[in-house]
């Protein structure tokens, strides 16, 4: 797992500000920092930050290139099939240099058999790849965007880093995308290609960008690998074939040269995770953080899971006052602007894991994958006559007492109404800046059944643009590689490849009930699951001053009605606090980036 920055033009590099801005990336990767460049029909610079987690050797080093210096790759991610692989690439008489880093199979598997071999790739990645000989150039993303890519580009010149703040640094007059903040106000996250900022863009997810150069001009197409909805055969789903599945899934997540922890909540997902290990005879370190205040307490179930299956357990107590430090900590590790006020607990349980680790397995995922949202569940309950008229109230509602989408998300189309529980139309109007454009909303990709395409939606952008992001964002800040067996493509293939009798409006996450069910009673799995729980509504009332004052501080007032936030105060509400937080980081963001 590591970082990376680079550019590649046509003309001069600037090589003392892409030294400063490859800075940005150290916490990605902490145990080599290389650089090299290179000047010929194209110059290149190349930065690399390394976390050693898979040969630790120096032959494993980054940037990776050919004998001739006509193949060059930069990877960042885990390749869990890279033995595989290896054994594969052998019969083409290709002589390895390293023992086993995956580095070397990506590098391998391109020079034999081109940009192809991305879809023989099992893992989690960003990449770039220069082949000098094709005069192609690419930047690639894994299949549910677990690892960071972003891309400045014109015909002479490319800026490219896993930091969004990197290139940043190297582009002089960048200019604040008004449709972005638009979007990220009623989401909390700007999708994919999207960022703040004009002309910086994301690689998608389960996407390559290819880059021809000659004539002295860069030229580019956007390729699409992988979709979910390639997948939509309706087979019978068959329990045993899942477990089987979840199984490969965590085992392949354990390969590392370094010590591996678990993070353990107490809900089904980790849970889990931390029988499957168990039974397939792993010495399973497992590490949780218990809030102090008891309605949010999870030992209890954290130690029936322990008692079970004897793993080695730590854990840590905290208040559930998270300190203004951390806060201010987890909004600088963002790299851009999101607005979900669990980064803050997240990042915290990085940084406390971070002392004695460099790899965990987690948890996330397991929602998207198995329909555990109870959102899900309630748009999926048959409407009542009464949707038509509460959605009609909404558009007559008063957007600042504080209902969000909650009226418009009754309404009986089900997919405008769950697009609508995702987006915050309401708070956009009510700051100045009125409708979203279409080409700026999510979008439903309907299916075989309404399920698939909600959980599709799941999976396009919530998934990928909100949970793969924070997940990334608060563990390599603090240089530490998460690896989440719930999103591994093989196991959403088949979710969706298919029929969902799996999934019960009753019975929530069917098949991970059935699998935990002779080792735990009733009371376990059918409680509802608790989060690390950040309490932002009491934060944000109780830091009001110094908030309005940070947002007040910042560029905010040339996008939105700064003073519409004032009706927010009177009615207290968790979505009101909601709204607030998320300008408020972008506040941050705004005043931390100002500079760059």
């Amino acid at each position: 797992m590591c970082g990376f920055t680079g550019s590649i033009s046509f003309e001069d590099i600037n090589e003392v500000k892409l030294k400063n801005s490859n800075e940005h990336s150290l916490c990605r990767g902490p145990d080599n920092t290389s650089n090299i460049k290179g000047e010929g029909e194209i110059d290149y610079n190349l930065w690399f930050n390394r976390l050693a987690i898979v040969d630790l050797s120096s032959k494993a080093n980054q940037p990776m290139m050919s004998d001739d210096s006509n193949l060059i790759l930069m990877f960042n991610g885990e390749i869990y099939n890279s033995g595989i692989l290896r054994d594969k690439i052998s019969e083409y008489k290709y002589n390895f240099k390293t023992s086993h880093s995956d580095t070397e199979t990506l590098f391998a598997g391109l020079a034999v058999y081109g940009i192809d071999f991305i879809n023989e790739i099992d893992g989690q990645f960003s990449f770039f790849y220069l082949d000098k000989i094709k005069r192609k150039i690419y930047f690639a993303r894994d299949r549910v965007g677990q690892k960071p890519m972003y891309i400045s580009s014109n015909e002479k010149n490319i800026l490219f880093a896993s930091n969004l703040k990197s290139i940043l640094e190297l582009k002089e007059n960048v200019k604040i995308d008004k449709n972005s903040i638009n979007q990220y106000l009623a989401y909390g996250v700007n999708f994919a290609p999207r960022t703040i900022f004009e002309n910086i863009n994301k690689v998608p997810h389960a996407s390559y960008i290819e880059i021809d150069y000659k004539n002295g001009k860069f030229t580019n197409r956007n390729v699409e690998y992988w979709d979910p909805s390639f997948f939509t055969d309706n087979k019978e789903f068959d329990q045993e074939k899942f477990e089987n599945l979840f199984s490969r899934s965590v085992s392949k997540r354990m390969i590392a040269d370094v010590e591996i922890a678990n993070f353990l909540s107490g809900g089904m997902d980790s849970t889990s995770i931390v029988k499957n290990l168990s039974d397939l005879d792993y010495d399973v370190n497992t590490f949780s953080v218990i809030i102090g205040n008891q309605k949010y307490n999870e030992k209890k179930y954290i130690n029936k899971v322990v008692d079970k299956y004897k793993t080695n357990h730590q854990e840590i107590i905290v208040d559930e006052n998270i300190s203004d430090i951390v806060i201010k900590e987890a909004l600088e590790s963002l790299d851009e602007p999101y607005g979900d006020p669990s980064v803050v607990p997240s990042y915290y349980l990085s940084n406390l894991i971070s002392t004695k680790y460099k790899v965990a397995i987690s948890g996330d995922g397991g929602d998207e994958l198995l329909g555990g949202y109870y959102r899900l569940k309630n748009h999926l309950k048959k409407k009542t006559y009464l949707s038509k008229l509460f959605s009609n109230l909404y558009e007559i509602y008063p957007p600042f007492l504080g209902t969000g989408s909650n009226l418009k998300s009754l309404n009986e189309d089900i997919y405008e109404a769950y697009t609508s529980f995702l987006e915050d139309e309401k708070f956009i109007k009510h700051l100045g800046i009125g409708k979203l454009s279409n080409n700026l909303r999510i979008k439903a990709n309907k299916k075989d059944s309404i399920y698939k395409t909600l959980l599709s939606m799941e999976y396009k952008y919530y998934l990928s643009d909100q949970m793969m992001f924070k997940v990334d964002r608060t563990s390599m800040s603090n240089s530490i590689e998460v690896r989440s067996p719930f999103v591994d493509h093989k196991m959403i293939e088949y979710i969706f490849s298919h029929s969902s009798e799996y999934f019960d409006l009753k019975v929530q996450k069917f098949p991970l009930r059935q699998y935990l069910s002779q080792d735990f009673s009733p009371d376990f799995l059918d409680r509802p699951k608790q989060g690390f729980v950040f309490d932002y509504k009491s934060w944000i009332y109780k830091n009001l001053t110094s908030v309005k004052k940070e947002i007040e501080s910042s560029d905010l007032d040339k996008y939105i009605n700064i003073k519409a936030l004032n009706k927010l105060n009177f009615f207290r509400t968790r979505i009101n606090a909601l709204r607030i937080w998320r300008v408020y980081v972008l506040a941050c963001y705004l005043k931390e980036t100002r500079d760059l």
